[in-house]
């Protein structure tokens, strides 16, 4: 009876794990797709006139940054295209839109894909671990150790933004300046620097290039978007 037991538990595992394994969720495209090592300039040096002048912005807004700032600074840490519910109202969430929250975890896989490799390449160090004077906002218990050069949240707000504009055009001037304001808040937080933010802008629309020429993303694209223009109400593109 025991080494049924065991067997039956044995199996349980394995039909747990393959089914993990066949839900796992991929990226779109690899680094190699998209090698920022060779799209992106290196960074500035450590002791440039450049990184001297970006932290002294650093400090002053660290200065000067109310409370809601910081709160707002906070909130877009998270890695989550349901911040732009700011502009697209109470129904964008995902119980209402499951392909779409399918394709933004895609779309998160993807920008790590991407990105991760590049910070490990150019190896910037962050804002904080370079002066000690910078007072990071954080948004859980740790800082980041990775490296600084581009920021990874501001690829994904402006990939996020890219994406939701194409869906929505209706709205493309606040879903762009909404995904310019997630990169902002990336300095409000002190855990970028004002280049490593306009490298993720780079980074996030040759990202968003290289997908709308994919037919694997443009059929996610496809049923993501009629999916969001039904519940926001909005008549079928094309």
């Amino acid at each position: 009876m025991r080494a049924l037991k065991t067997c039956l538990t044995a199996f349980l595992l394995l039909a747990v794990n393959t089914a993990s394994a066949a839900t796992e969720v991929k990226p779109y495209v690899e680094a190699a797709a998209v090698d920022l090592l060779h799209i992106l300039p290196p960074p500035p040096a450590d002791d440039s006139a450049q990184t001297l002048a970006e932290l002294g912005e650093i400090l002053t807004i660290q200065v000067a940054r109310t409370p809601a700032m910081a709160e707002r600074a906070r909130a877009d840490s998270e890695e989550n295209i349901w911040r732009f519910a700011d502009v697209l109202g109470d129904k964008f969430n995902a119980a209402n839109l499951p392909k779409l929250a399918m394709l933004s975890e895609r779309l998160i896989k993807t920008e790590d894909a991407v990105v991760k490799p590049a910070k490990k390449g150019f190896n910037r160090p962050r804002p904080y671990v370079l002066n000690k004077l910078v007072e990071p906002l954080r948004a859980g218990t740790s800082l980041s150790t990775s490296g600084s050069w581009p920021s990874g949240h501001t690829t994904l707000g402006t990939l996020m933004g890219i994406v939701l504009a194409d869906m929505v055009p209706e709205k493309k001037a606040e879903l762009m300046h909404r995904a310019w304001e997630y990169g902002d808040n990336r300095v409000v937080a002190g855990v970028h620097y004002r280049s490593d933010v306009e490298m993720g802008r780079i980074a996030g629309s040759v990202i968003a290039a290289t997908l709308l020429a994919r037919p694997d993303f443009r059929k996610d694209f496809a049923a993501a978007q009629k999916e969001l223009r039904r519940v926001l109400e909005l008549p079928p593109q094309g």
